[in-house]
């Protein structure tokens, strides 16, 4: 198999395949363990049919990606993309790979750097036939465990990557609850041990989960978390969540509440707090707190 992109995640997942008795050519054009040095050379070291796995960011990398294989790929080769596409680009690459007889699956890949040692949850795209083509491959990449709790043929292309669009809406709606707790224990002077809280909160109780765990794992090397800075991105995912939940009428307080906090901690003096500031000071005359040059 070939593996485009290995970044953090794409080496991981190489590791685990090749742990799992698969031969993988990994190409990457900015790293040097890169098995090829060229996207050429990695279609001529494959033998036929062959299978191509993407791991870049979504946007032109991809599609760029997709359009450069469909010129090199050959009937009956498959790609697997399985980076954090929008689902509609899955269903233009289908599209696209179909008109050279090319087999196209969408993968939402769940694991991040962990997924090395503890295997990944996949949530796939596509076709039948062809999501029992590349089986071998996933349950390679699986925790082992029963399939049914780590792995999903979600529907037909673009299904996976909508999962996993979604499943990274709840995410974020996730890590806001668990930080603002931790942000109001630490509020509390009452409260002397934060961190042994949060730790307590990890075995038997209802809110326990492994980000819950990831928190504590964080306080224990940053007490206070003094070395991090609270700007937080938003890669994608969270918008389109947001923007689907639109389109279906679908209320999603939690995710979109999430959302704009991120967007609040992108910006280093709120233009609205200003306004608010101002006008708290034009109606009641309270003060304003000047920029200090």
């Amino acid at each position: 198999m070939g593996l485009i992109g290995l970044g953090k995640m794409g080496h991981n997942m190489r590791d685990r395949l090749q742990s799992g008795g698969h031969d993988i050519v990994g190409f990457d054009p900015h790293v040097a363990s890169s098995n090829v040095d060229t996207l050429e050379q990695l279609i001529s070291s494959l033998d036929a049919p062959r299978v191509v796995w993407i791991m870049v960011p979504h946007g032109s990398p991809t599609r760029d990606t997709v359009g450069a294989l469909t010129e090199l790929l050959e009937p009956g080769d498959l790609v697997i993309e399985g980076g954090n596409s929008r689902f509609t680009d899955d269903q233009l690459h289908a599209q696209y790979l179909a008109k050279r007889g090319i087999d196209y699956l969408d993968c939402g890949v769940s694991g991040g750097v962990w997924g090395r040692e503890l295997g990944y949850a996949l949530m796939v795209g596509g076709d039948a036939a062809v999501v029992e083509r590349a089986m071998p491959l996933f349950r390679s990449l699986l925790p082992d465990e029963d399939l049914t709790k780590c792995f999903v043929h979600a529907g037909p292309v673009g299904a996976g990557h909508f999962a996993k669009m979604v499943h990274n809406g709840v995410e974020y709606g996730l890590m806001q609850a668990y930080a603002e707790g931790y942000e109001l224990l630490s509020a509390q002077h009452l409260v002397t041990d934060v961190q042994g809280v949060l730790e307590a909160w990890t075995s038997g109780t209802v809110v326990r989960s492994w980000l819950l765990d990831l928190l504590v794992d964080a306080l224990r090397t940053d007490p206070g978390l003094t070395d991090i800075s609270g700007y937080v991105a938003d890669s994608g995912e969270g918008r389109w969540t947001v923007e689907e939940a639109i389109a279906h009428s679908v209320p999603v307080p939690v995710i979109s509440a999430a959302l704009f906090a991120r967007f609040s901690s992108q910006q280093a003096d709120s233009p609205a707090m200003k306004a608010i500031s101002a006008l708290r000071n034009q109606f009641g005359g309270h003060a304003m707190q000047k920029v200090t040059l």
